[in-house]
């Protein structure tokens, strides 16, 4: 597999653009992304019980169309959510227009937004801005660069993805746009995040292997512990590059499904390194785990922690909030078999913790310059079985408190 220039139109089949509409304060805001053949698709959306007007229509038409989409059409500045009858009329007023500008139905229109809660869309804008969105429609880098722009809030950096790789005579080739940088936590990651593939894939299949994936990137990274009303992360599959269908149980879907995850964690790693007011990546990988869950239950708790947050940003080399969380993540734990070292670049690991003890008091010096690297590797062995599983957290700092206590002001 080769990761290529590009983002969700470097597969076959894909047009994308984007353009200020004026419901963010400042900056891109909406983007389209459509797929003129019509698409396989999947979705995965917020596990809140709360749900935004946006992911009640895209799971509304993801079900009454089986799984067929034309495109997807994404805002930032507005959430569109806890706005009730109102924000189910805007939602469903611009998937319509859209469809009309598309020459499609509105049942193969999806929604996705983000911003702030409980505030009335500004629909004519969006209307709008579609209007003059939708003729400028193409493909290319400059389209990826702009779509995935229009969907950050207070992402600093765009977030994209493409790749590629060979099969039975075929390039097949996938690409990937997301945002996120607060209200983080599994189950599904705080996020926007879109998937293509020229790949042939049916829609059930294509469910399964984004499920496959999700669960090993999305849903293993965790920034605040909080969770939104509007969580969305939608595949499309054009079909333009395969001359034989994705079929499950074959070595052409275990190949999909490989590409499919290594896509999502570079994006999900992505949206945790550019966490808000975030300085530090760290990885989570837990080894001897007596199953998978535990794995990564273990690996989660531990990403999440806030003191263990808190204390990577202090570089404060207290690894007895890391052993507390394992602890409490309701994994099976010995804690006298559980080990922990420390790495990052081409150093040698550090031993922290032997045996559910620190090796030695000397150890915490290099532990804190450890943790002051811009990334890092803490690895926990259990020591009960064979099963691994990794998360991926960042620090908690100040300046998190700062940018979330002024969000609306």
């Amino acid at each position: 597999m080769n990761y290529i220039e590009g983002g969700i139109t470097a597969p076959k089949g894909f047009r994308a653009w984007a353009c200020r509409s004026g419901v963010k304060k400042n900056g891109l805001d909406l983007a389209v992304l459509d797929c003129p053949g019509g698409a396989s698709s999947a979705g995965l959306f917020t596990s809140n019980s709360v749900k935004a007007a946006p992911v009640l229509v895209s799971m509304e038409h993801l079900g009454s169309s089986s799984g067929y989409a034309r495109a997807v059409v994404a805002n930032s500045g507005n959430a569109n959510a806890c706005n009730g009858e109102r924000g189910m009329r805007d939602a469903r007023a611009i998937a319509s227009r859209s469809a009309e500008l598309l020459d499609t139905s509105p049942e193969s229109v999806l929604l996705a937004s983000t911003g702030v809660i409980g505030r009335p869309m500004q629909t004519g804008r969006i209307l709008a801005g579609l209007e003059t969105l939708v003729p400028r429609l193409s493909a290319g880098r400059e389209a990826d660069l702009m779509a995935s722009r229009a969907i950050m809030t207070t992402d600093t950096v765009p977030k994209q993805a493409a790749l590629s790789y060979e099969f039975d005579g075929d390039i097949i080739t996938l690409g990937g746009m997301a945002k996120g940088a607060g209200m983080i936590h599994p189950h599904l990651a705080t996020m926007l995040g879109f998937l293509t593939t020229d790949a042939d894939i049916d829609p059930g299949p294509l469910r399964e292997a984004l499920s496959f994936a999700a669960d090993r990137s999305f849903n293993m990274i965790s920034v605040d512990g909080d969770m939104s009303t509007n969580d969305t992360l939608i595949t499309l599959s054009s079909g333009g590059a395969s001359s034989t269908k994705v079929e499950p149980g074959t070595e052409g879907y275990s190949l999909f499904g490989r590409a499919l995850t290594e896509v999502c964690v570079k994006l999900a790693k992505g949206m945790v390194k550019d966490a808000e007011g975030a300085n530090t990546l760290f990885e989570v990988h837990v080894t001897g785990a007596m199953s998978q869950d535990d794995a990564r239950r273990s690996a989660r708790a531990v990403a999440r922690s806030n003191l263990v947050k808190t204390a990577i940003f202090g570089r404060d080399p207290n690894w007895g909030r890391i052993l507390a969380a394992i602890g409490y993540s309701g994994a099976e734990i010995d804690q006298d078999r559980v080990d922990i070292t420390l790495e990052a670049g081409e150093g040698p690991p550090l031993e922290w913790v032997r045996q559910g003890q620190q090796v030695s008091e000397g150890r915490n010096e290099r532990a804190e310059e450890l943790l002051g690297e811009p990334e890092f590797k803490v690895n926990v062995d259990l020591g009960l079985g064979d099963y691994e599983a990794s998360s991926w957290g960042c620090d908690l700092s100040y300046e998190y408190v700062k940018i979330n206590s002024e969000y609306t002001t």
